[in-house]
């Protein structure tokens, strides 16, 4: 199989935000997923998108369950990924091998399309290295464990350049890109995507629509763009910038629901790119986006694994942000106090930092967290 061959279409499915029961995210709607996975293969798109530590680490037996099990190998195009955030010094090859035959027997399948390294950045590079995982890689593919190798990626662009400097053996580049980032001083969507086309290196996108940020808008910039689309979702609009960057190769979009994948199939199955009116009327929504979200949180949950106090961080920035929203004024200090009976509040951190540690956005938590108490509490 050839490159050209899995990127046929530019539309993958992304196994983070998939639809579940209640606020665990983790206790999945097995039987809808299973209805989307149908329905996402039916019109010919067969890109999945999962990882060892996804949704309290059971996304994989999930992708089992609604899609190895039900379809044939050949159906589906499949990648996960070697948790490096996870890794210590005292890891060894033997350790990370076991974690890819887990990998395999957890998504029930004989080998993966893609195998990646798991969120690379400065921070964990040198232990990434250390521990040889690059060249795990490379094992993986000789032992027909994956046809293709890379890593996804969260940190600036000329860290990127010297990881692709140091290791230009690996096949692709999965990279945060969307509009509203796409100048943003540290994820630099555009500058991270150059460096990928300099060393020849196609993109697969995540976080086109900035963990449902671009799907749900401030009132004025989805007026205006439904005044220039009229019918089109927010989230449509976010996949298509994505799609229409040259060198990208794959958009994943991380779908919840029936209604979101009949949505993104619909515009993508005979994809068209933006055209340069297009462009202007995003550059002016991401204006006001812009102006409007506080905290530039993508809900993915890295930060809490590690809490010491268990703070569901990502629900409070959620909150926080609706509150500095008009719309959402009125009830989002109702909704805090009621999280408060369960959780402890923003002001129980500690600030011991292994959240920002952990934080692909690169975001100040400790110090929001500040913020969220003092608008709260």
């Amino acid at each position: 199989m050839e490159l050209s061959e899995v990127f046929d279409k530019k539309l993958g499915f992304g196994c983070l935000r998939l639809p579940h029961h209640g606020d665990d995210a983790s206790d999945v709607d097995v039987e809808q997923m299973k209805e989307m996975v149908d329905l996402f293969l039916e019109r010919g798109f067969r890109y999945f998108d999962t990882a060892y530590s996804y949704l309290d680490y059971k996304s994989e037996l999930f992708v089992r369950e609604a899609l190895a099990r039900r379809h044939p190998r050949d159906a589906f195009v499949l990648t996960t990924k070697l948790p490096c955030l996870e890794l210590t010094p005292d890891d060894d090859a033997q350790k990370l091998e076991g974690m890819v035959e887990e990998q395999l027997q957890k998504c029930g399948v004989d080998y993966f399309d893609f195998y990646f390294l798991h969120s690379v950045d400065q921070s964990h590079l040198g232990l990434i290295e250390q521990l040889g995982c690059f060249e795990l890689l490379q094992k993986l593919r000789r032992e027909k464990k994956t046809r293709f190798c890379g890593f996804s990626f969260h940190d600036t662009a000329d860290v990127l350049d010297q990881i692709l400097t140091r290791h230009p053996e690996v096949d692709v580049v999965q990279i945060q890109l969307n509009y509203l980032d796409w100048e943003h001083p540290v994820i630099q969507s555009r500058a991270c995507l150059e460096v990928c086309r300099r060393h020849g290196k196609p993109v697969i996108v995540m976080e086109p629509v900035k963990g449902g940020t671009l799907a749900a808008l401030p009132k004025a910039a989805q007026e205006l763009l439904q005044q220039a689309a009229p019918g089109s979702s927010p989230a449509s609009w976010a996949i298509r910038f994505a799609a229409s960057q040259p060198g990208v190769a794959m958009v994943l979009s991380g779908m919840s629901d029936l209604q979101q994948v009949e949505d993104n199939t619909s515009f993508m199955r005979d994809f068209v790119p933006l055209d340069g009116s297009e462009k202007e009327v995003l550059r002016q929504a991401a204006r006001i986006v812009g102006e409007a979200v506080a905290i530039p949180c993508t809900g993915c949950s890295y930060c809490t694994k590690g809490c010491p106090m268990q703070i569901p961080i990502p629900r409070y920035f959620t909150l926080f942000n609706q509150h500095k929203r008009d719309r959402w004024q009125a009830n989002a200090k109702e909704r805090y106090d009621q999280m408060l009976k369960t959780h402890a509040p923003a002001s129980a951190c500690v600030e011991c930092r292994q959240c920002e540690q952990s934080c692909p956005q690169h975001i100040g938590i400790c110090g929001w967290l500040k913020e969220v108490a003092q608008a709260f509490e």
